[in-house]
């Protein structure tokens, strides 16, 4: 299994291989979560094509996929932008803003890759925070990385999920 993590441009190439990773992801993350509209109205929302395409051109944004065997697996959007914890105020930081590999990909190696590259973009910073929905399995993982649960039980975006926030 040959395993590859490149950057991301907002090409029409780029956009498409988000569109479906954004979306794939945000059902296999939600969908026994929330309930069905609320899921498309989010979806609809947030990875529609005007929206994709004013993120991957926003120069605050890096988006990162993971390839398996040249088919895209996951991806992670690195950015500056965002509500930072206050322990990071004033500081030099980066957020993961969204990270996820599709579970049929979703093996330690696939997803050291992903997190390898995104730490990677972040080196030269004070700090590096993550925001996830409290259910996320990835939390783990991100604890065993050096991340550290700061704040708990917060509503973050309008699925009505409680979520984390942790830092490194």
């Amino acid at each position: 299994m040959k395993i590859n993590t490149k950057f991301t441009l907002g090409s029409q190439q780029g956009r498409d291989i988000l569109s479906h990773l954004t979306r794939e992801l945000a059902i296999e993350k939600f969908s026994s979560l929330v309930d069905e509209q609320i899921l498309t109205d989010y979806i609809h929302k947030h990875f529609n094509k005007a929206t994709l395409i004013a993120e991957t051109n926003d120069m605050s944004n890096q988006w990162l996929v993971v390839y398996v065997d040249d088919t895209p697996a996951g991806y992670a959007c690195i950015t500056s932008k965002g509500e930072r914890p206050a322990l990071l105020a004033g500081k030099r930081a980066m957020c993961i803003a969204d990270f996820g590999v599709l579970h049929k990909y979703a093996t330690p190696a696939v997803i050291d890759s992903l997190f390898e590259k995104c730490l990677s973009v972040c080196q030269g910073v004070d700090g590096i925070w993550i925001t996830e929905y409290a259910q996320n399995p990835l939390i783990l993982y991100f604890e065993s990385k050096g991340f550290t649960l700061t704040k708990t039980g917060f509503q973050a975006t309008e699925l009505p999920l409680k979520y984390v926030s942790m830092i490194r």
